[in-house]
C-alpha cells in the first residue's frame, strides 16, 4: 500500500491509525515530515497515536545518517508501535531513505516476530546478570 497525505497531524494520524488497526499492515514506513519547519508534523501525528514507542530505531537512523550527513541530526522522527503494526518515520530524501532502509533491513524481520507474537525467543545472554 502506497499513500500520500497531506502535511496535517490529524489526516497522518488518521491514516497511520486505519493501517495499524486494520491488522492487515505489519510495517508502515513514513517518509518526510521530519524536519524542523512548521509543516513537519509526522513526528507529532505518529506519536498521538502509538501505543508504545521504540525510541532505539529512530535513534540508530539518526546515528547512521549523521557521521556522513551531519543534517541528519535535526531529523524528529519517531518509531514505535500500535497494536502490531511497527511504524517509523524516515527521512524525506532518497538518501535518508535508502539509509534508513540499511538500518532497518537487520532488525526488521525480528522487530515484526516480536510485534506478531511471532516469535518471542531471545538468544541467550552472554552478559551476566543477578537474579532477585
Amino acid at each position: 500500500m502506497r499513500s500520500a497525505v497531506a502535511d496535517e497531524t490529524d489526516r497522518i494520524a488518521g491514516k497511520l491509525a486505519r493501517w495499524a488497526d486494520s491488522g492487515e499492515v505489519d510495517v508502515v514506513l513514513t517518509t518526510g515530515g521530519t524536519g524542523l519547519t512548521h509543516r513537519d508534523v509526522t513526528p507529532e501525528a505518529t506519536v498521538a497515536i502509538l501505543e508504545r514507542e521504540a525510541p532505539g530505531i529512530a535513534e540508530a537512523l539518526r546515528a547512521a545518517s549523521g557521521p556522513k550527513f551531519p543534517r541528519a541530526w535535526l531529523s524528529r522522527g519517531r518509531a514505535g508501535t500500535r497494536g502490531k503494526t511497527l511504524i517509523v518515520n524516515l527521512p524525506g530524501s532518497t538518501g535518508g531513505v535508502t539509509d534508513g532502509l540499511a538500518v532497518l533491513e537487520p532488525i526488521l524481520d525480528h522487530a515484526v516476530d516480536l510485534i506478531t507474537g511471532s516469535n518471542t525467543s531471545h538468544p541467550a545472554s552472554r552478559i551476566p546478570h543477578a537474579h532477585a
